[in-house]
């Protein structure tokens, strides 16, 4: 079952239930915290609407040892701001949508790489994707993918325009990769995490 915690709150707040999982989300609120999606100004935003995950709870720290600036950055009264992108549903389940530093703004409207992602590798011939922003030539940031072709699949100009236009039929048009470099792996942390900022340190380097 997905659940999300985090150091800082020292247990699991959102996570699905036997019988009641929604596949796909986070899940429902552990019972003994509260949670927030906010905007860039602290204001909440509606259901259905992609903000800033913020939570309380008595498990939560009350500040980072020797690291004064960060605490201030990530705790707010009873309230730790996550660092994770979410929105929630009418029916109170929490939906992933990144971390708030991996968020890509195209064309003013932020976009979650992780939905992008996830569309890339409902392909067959996708194993897994790592979504990234690039800046286009009139300096606008756009999505990029990082591809790893399933087991037989070779790369090609041709798959490329057709896992775009795969994307492009499954979500909304601007959050298609206007880039796409097939790799043979893709940067993970031990715990099997995309390290998105190698991804960007590619992106740079080959421009």
């Amino acid at each position: 079952l997905d659940g999300i915690g985090s150091t800082e709150i020292l247990h699991i707040f959102i996570s699905n239930r036997s019988g009641r999982a929604r596949p796909g989300s986070a899940g429902e609120l552990v019972p003994g915290y509260e949670a927030r999606i906010v905007d860039e100004t602290g204001q909440d935003v509606p259901d259905g609407t992609v903000g800033n995950l913020m939570i309380k709870g008595d498990s939560t720290c009350a500040y980072y040892w020797n690291k004064h600036e960060r605490t201030k950055d990530t705790i707010e009264g009873h309230w730790i701001r996550t660092g994770d992108k979410f929105s929630r549903d009418v029916d109170g389940y929490y939906w992933y949508a990144g971390r708030a530093d991996d968020m890509l703004k195209v064309g003013g409207i932020w976009v979650s790489p992780v939905e992008i992602e996830n569309t890339l590798v409902e392909h067959p011939a996708v194993q897994e994707a790592g979504v990234i922003g690039r800046r286009d030539a009139d300096d606008l940031e756009k999505p990029m993918a990082y591809v790893v072709l399933a087991a037989g699949q070779q790369p090609s100009a041709e798959l490329a325009r057709e896992l775009q236009d795969f994307v492009r039929s499954k979500i909304a048009e601007y959050k298609r990769p206007r880039w796409i470099e097939f790799v043979e792996a893709l940067p993970k942390t031990a715990t099997g995490k995309t390290q998105r900022f190698k991804l960007r340190q590619a992106a740079s380097e080959a421009i």
